[in-house]
Formats: structure tokens, C-alpha cells, sequence
């Protein structure tokens, strides 16, 4: 049953960017608002039910709740890919190129491609900030694994640019010639303090097959990038749900 479900949640994330779309947002099997929101992502369609489960994301990460441990830094092997973004419906992504990955406690993941959500999708202490970046990896046996980033308003994004001056308006995806990009220049000067715990896609299907990794330190992006990102995509943050008898570990 865990393969079956690890082999539809990696097709989502593959096809999607963990933004299952079916077409654009009027037109979609489920939204961020009204009677096809988060609320309702459970009794939609069958294969949305696991969206009602017990290890669902994004959670409310409490940094003094936490428990210390020994995990591993992690290490980014991420090489420039050609730019080819993507407006699903549901968030602006941009896939990526084979041949990057990351290790983590002995595991090799695979970069797919990441994408974006404003405001955040995970909480820190409490409180949202105005963007995330999912890095999202599948590794050899199917597992998955997401990098999550967090953006604060403050001076302009310059690894940001290429990617907002090419996102589509409308549903789309948009190969950009004679341009590229590297994903590490989308993370915190400091990725050896981050939160870790096993989670869900955030969208539906739901799967609960994710090892997340939160970065703890933020970087920044200008207001005038974040705004841009909301007029195109609106609010796109599924609410925090609850950690139940889970555990989040800290590394740092």
C-alpha cells in the first residue's frame, strides 16, 4: 500500500509541482477558497481522501518544541538547468534539468523542481511569512523529500528576477532560451539550521510521503516581487494542520 501510495504522490509532484492542476483555477477539481477549498479537499474526489489524515502539512513549526538531534547537514548538489517555468494554476514553477540532487542522512534525492506559496504554507512559532519555496526531490525507491524556504519583505530577489520576467499570466508553460538557473541561489547563506518531519503534499492528493525539510533561516524578496507573484497566482497557502502524535527535529 505505502508503494502505491509513494508511486501516485511522486506522479502529483511530477506532472503538478505538488499543485495537483487540472486545468486553470476556475476550472479546477479543487481551489484555495470556497466550496472546492482546503476544507472541503477530502471529499472531492476519492483519491483526495487522505487529505483528512492524521500527517498532514504544513504544520505550525514551534522551534523551543522541537527535539535536538544528529541529523546531517544537508548537501546541495544543484547545477544550473535551462529556465522553463510554469504557471499550473494553482502556483508558478519552474522544472528543472536531471543531474541535482541532495543527501541528507545517507539519502540521495533527486531535484525535480520547485515552486512558489504566498503567503508561506508553514508556520514558525506562529507566524506566516510572505512566501515559501518547496524544493521538491524524489529519490531512487520513490520517496520523496521537499526544501522548504522561507521569503521576508525586504530588498530585491536578484536570483528571483529571470523566473517573475518570464511567468505566464495565464495557465502555461514557458521554455525561456539562452537562460538559466541555479536553485542555490535561492537558499539562506545558513542551510545547516533546519526543521525536519514526515508530512504530506500540501495539495491534494495529500500523500503522506513526504520527509520535509524546513530551512529555519529566511531569505528575502522585494514587496514589489511578492505582490507581482500574488496578482498572478492569489493567495495559494493551505492552512497549518495539526501535528497530532507526530514530532518535529531540529537541526542546528
Amino acid at each position: 500500500m505505502k508503494k502505491h501510495l509513494i508511486a501516485a504522490a511522486s506522479a502529483a509532484l511530477v506532472l503538478a509541482g505538488a499543485a495537483h492542476a487540472s486545468g486553470d483555477h476556475h476550472h479546477a477539481s479543487w481551489s484555495y477558497g470556497g466550496e472546492t477549498g482546503p476544507e472541503a479537499w477530502g471529499k472531492l474526489k476519492s483519491e483526495y481522501s487522505a487529505c483528512t489524515g492524521n500527517q498532514q502539512s504544513p504544520i505550525n513549526i514551534v522551534a523551543k518544541q522541537a527535539l535536538e538531534s544528529d541529523m546531517t547537514k544537508i548537501k546541495f548538489d544543484w547545477s544550473d538547468t535551462a529556465l522553463q517555468v510554469k504557471n499550473n494554476g494553482h502556483t508558478i514553477q519552474a522544472n528543472y534539468d536531471e543531474g541535482s540532487s541532495i543527501k541528507v542522512n545517507g539519502d540521495k534525492f533527486d531535484l525535480l523542481q520547485f515552486h512558489f506559496h504566498s503567503p508561506s504554507e508553514h508556520a514558525l512559532n506562529g507566524e506566516l511569512y510572505d512566501m515559501e519555496a518547496h524544493f521538491v526531490h524524489k529519490a531512487d525507491n520513490g520517496e520523496l523529500a521537499v526544501v522548504g524556504v522561507f521569503f521576508k519583505e525586504g530588498k530585491e530577489n536578484k536570483a528571483l528576477a529571470p523566473i517573475w520576467n518570464n511567468m505566464p499570466q495565464h495557465v502555461e508553460t514557458k521554455d525561456v532560451a539562452g537562460i538559466k538557473i541555479n536553485g542555490e541561489d535561492l537558499l539562506p547563506k545558513d542551510t545547516k539550521e533546519y526543521f525536519h518531519y514526515m508530512g504530506s503534499l500540501t495539495t491534494p492528493p495529500c500523500s503522506e510521503v513526504v520527509n520535509w525539510y524546513v530551512l529555519a533561516e529566511p531569505i528575502e524578496a522585494s514587496k514589489e516581487q511578492i505582490e507581482a507573484f500574488s496578482e498572478v497566482i492569489h493567495a495559494n497557502n493551505r492552512p497549518v494542520q495539526p501535528l497530532n502524535r507526530r514530532f518535529v527535529l531540529a537541526n542546528d
